[in-house]
């Protein structure tokens, strides 16, 4: 069955390691019959959560009117999340970081996000997988906050010059995440 994929990126470089991946996922899930709509935050104005708790009250998902507000409404038509993006000082980068708080907009605007699927791609410099905890785990306990089911992770390290993805399968298992939706 096909579905609404929206994958949105946190790498703020066009020919990394992560937006390889990332590429290498959206031509196997469009190849698959699912509709994928992409937002590389990292070339968005997105600002952080606000916690003013006014989401929606202006027809908008942020009161504070940046990009979020195009992203929103495809998250809340898609079927599926999938986020992509490099671990930043063993964190999540900040590109990306404003949207993910932002999803708290959902919650406090009552929009019933609860059953979509959600993925994550991600790479880090070192060849320590616990490195990627600091992305991994905020993720995972987002996910089951809004009730998401996270179908798959795709976690390679030993990445960080434009192209060392290319020493791993990294782009391969990023191809075959597509098949767990």
């Amino acid at each position: 069955m096909s579905k609404k994929i929206v994958v949105i990126t946190g790498s703020p470089r066009k020919n990394g390691n992560s937006f390889a991946m990332t590429d290498a996922f959206i031509q196997a899930a469009e190849a698959r019959g699912h509709e994928v709509t992409r937002f590389d935050a990292a070339l968005k104005n997105v600002g952080g959560c606000h916690a003013c708790e006014t989401c929606f009250k202006t027809g908008k998902a942020c009161s504070f009117d940046d990009d979020f507000n195009m992203i929103a409404p495809a998250i809340l038509e898609a079927d599926a999340v999938v986020f992509t993006m490099p671990v930043y000082w063993y964190s999540i980068p900040e590109q990306i970081k404003g949207v993910i708080d932002k999803l708290f907009s959902f919650v406090v605007g009552g929009k019933d996000i609860s059953g979509k699927e959600c993925a994550m791609i991600v790479c880090c410099e070192e060849d320590d997988l616990s490195v990627m905890d600091g992305v991994r785990i905020p993720l995972e306990r987002s996910a089951s906050l809004m009730k998401w089911k996270m179908v798959g992770e795709v976690l390679i390290p030993s990445v960080l010059n434009e192209g060392d993805v290319n020493r791993t399968d990294g782009c391969a298992q990023a191809a075959a995440l597509a098949d767990k939706f």
